[in-house]
């Protein structure tokens, strides 16, 4: 039986004339952290949009937890957080938690508690009650991570999470994930810094929008013959990340 949570096959899009990503086929198993790993321009951010659901597809098919995207049925199954802060600058962090919480069903005293539990994870505690206008791009990024855990998703998609947020935090945000994942969380991120791709399960290298390999670091290194992720990048053909 398949513990694939997530098939990309031959997929390609199209922004006007320039291809963006081009036939990547890859598959995501269950629980594990997958990293998307490449240089600004890459195509990452196009194709967990097209995981996510949120991403036209031209060519080729990407199935999630059984179901062909985009499909609005597994809206309640995956968190995703973009790049970009989708926030109401005008509200407080715990109204913008507030908002968010009631797109899901979600008992009261559930919404509750999970407003608690994520907003204690990113450390804005002292930070529930001002207006997200006043907050910092750190504080942003980690109210928008926030958000995206809101629903316990089956899967969940971030798109460069951690940029913007001090050491200290991201060392204990990717703690958090590295548990959520052990409890059967699929955890998708993209990033372009090393020290991140190492946390990470399996990496897909992505440059120019094509799929360069995809396994471990430890297998990526063998196969290239290298001893760390950044000459394993650029062997394989990859630009500087």
């Amino acid at each position: 039986m398949t513990n694939h949570v997530c098939i990309v096959s031959q997929l390609s899009i199209s922004f006007g004339n320039t291809d963006v990503i081009k036939n990547i086929s890859l598959s995501i198993e269950r629980g594990e952290i997958f990293g998307f790993l490449g240089p600004s321009g890459a195509g990452k951010t196009t194709l967990v949009k097209a995981i996510a659901g949120l991403q036209r597809i031209h060519d080729g098919e990407v199935e999630v937890l059984n179901v062909k995207m985009p499909s609005l049925s597994l809206s309640e199954r995956i968190g995703y957080m973009a790049q970009s802060d989708a926030l109401y600058q005008d509200l407080t962090a715990w109204e913008n938690l507030q908002f968010f919480a009631t797109l899901y069903t979600m008992k009261t005293a559930e919404r509750k508690k999970r407003i608690t539990d994520v907003i204690e994870l990113v450390n804005l505690q002292e930070h529930l009650h001002k207006p997200v206008q006043q907050f910092s791009g750190g504080m942003k990024r980690r109210l928008s991570l926030a958000i995206s855990l809101l629903h316990n998703p089956e899967i969940l998609i971030l798109d460069e999470p951690t940029v913007g947020i001090d050491p200290l935090l991201r060392k204990s945000i990717w703690e958090e994930l590295r548990k959520l994942s052990e409890k059967g969380t699929t955890v998708l991120v993209t990033t372009h810094v090393m020290d991140e791709a190492q946390k990470c399960d399996r990496l897909a290298m992505i440059r120019e929008g094509e799929l360069l390999a995809v396994g471990s670091t430890a297998e990526l290194e063998r196969a290239t013959g290298t001893t760390n992720m950044e000459d394993a990048f650029l062997t394989l053909g990859g630009a500087t990340v």
